[in-house]
């Protein structure tokens, strides 16, 4: 892999392929830049792809402890721009990437961004009282800190119950019957280093960019799963209404990934609103 050095010393690593305008593409928390592999053959045919692997993400032990925050990853974005001249990006943010997006918005402005995309996520995770649009729509402050508690305990397991204990039932009966895909999900997770990424949700679940929607300047592109495991469609709607410019597609029965699911839509509507 390739790399680039944030201002703190800290490697980052990413790949760099294709050809084209750039195309930034922002993985979920735990993941990596391999999760994009899927999309690689269309997006390189148009772009030049750069896909990292998150602070903290993709089995990098951290060289400088620096843990990986929301803010500290906003900035690392603003360094791989800088870093390769980058001046008129899209920027494609699944989950946690929409998050980092959402957290560099407030930070920069929408300085080297020209378009960006989220892909099914909430501008705040926690509930409160005046707030269902969040994860599962009643995660409150104990079950977040509960959840944490579960992370120290046995991380793999708890991320695992995460995605099972939502919104979509296919996954909890996945999770119940321990299919395949859940079995290696297990494995790749017991791999990962957990202290860094339980530091990174302390930091995520702790985040509320609502302020921040409405003061996004460019075309904002938004794919939200109908039958995601985290977001009742009410989130879809919130995140479209606030943005000043933005257009919602929803991926009926589709979960947290809908753009997995629905890899050619995905495509289509992607090439589609940026050019």
């Amino acid at each position: 892999m390739q790399y680039f050095t944030a201002d703190d010393g800290e490697p980052i690593h990413l790949r760099v392929s294709g050809n084209g305008p750039p195309l930034i593409l922002l993985h979920g928390w735990t993941d990596s830049h391999r999760s994009w592999k899927p999309f690689l053959p269309d997006f390189e045919a148009h772009y030049t792809v750069y896909r990292w692997d998150a602070r903290g993400h993709g089995g990098h032990p951290l060289r400088t402890n620096t843990a990986p925050t929301a803010g500290r990853m906003a900035r690392d974005l603003a360094n791989l721009m800088a870093h390769y001249g980058l001046t008129d990006a899209t920027v494609i943010g699944h989950s946690m990437g929409a998050l980092n997006l959402w957290q560099y918005f407030r930070d920069f402005g929408a300085k080297g961004i020209e378009r960006a995309v989220i892909i099914d996520q909430s501008p705040k995770l926690v509930t409160t009282h005046d707030w269902h649009c969040g994860i599962y729509g009643d995660f409150s402050a104990v079950r977040n800190q509960a959840f944490i508690e579960a992370l120290e305990n046995d991380f793999a397991e708890a991320v695992l119950r995460l995605v099972a204990d939502g919104l979509n039932r296919p996954a909890a009966e996945r999770y119940a019957a321990n299919d395949e895909g859940i079995a290696l999900m297990r494995e790749r997770l017991r791999k990962l280093s957990a202290r860094p990424l339980i530091d990174c949700w302390r930091s995520l679940s702790a985040a509320d960019y609502r302020d921040v929607l409405a003061t996004i300047p460019i075309p904002v592109l938004l794919v939200y799963g109908g039958a995601s495991n985290f977001y009742h469609v009410r989130t879809a709607h919130f995140v479209r209404d606030t943005i000043p410019s933005a257009v919602l597609h929803v991926y009926d029965g589709e979960d947290h990934a809908p753009h997995l699911w629905q890899r050619e839509r995905f495509v289509k509507d992607v090439l589609e609103f940026v050019q």
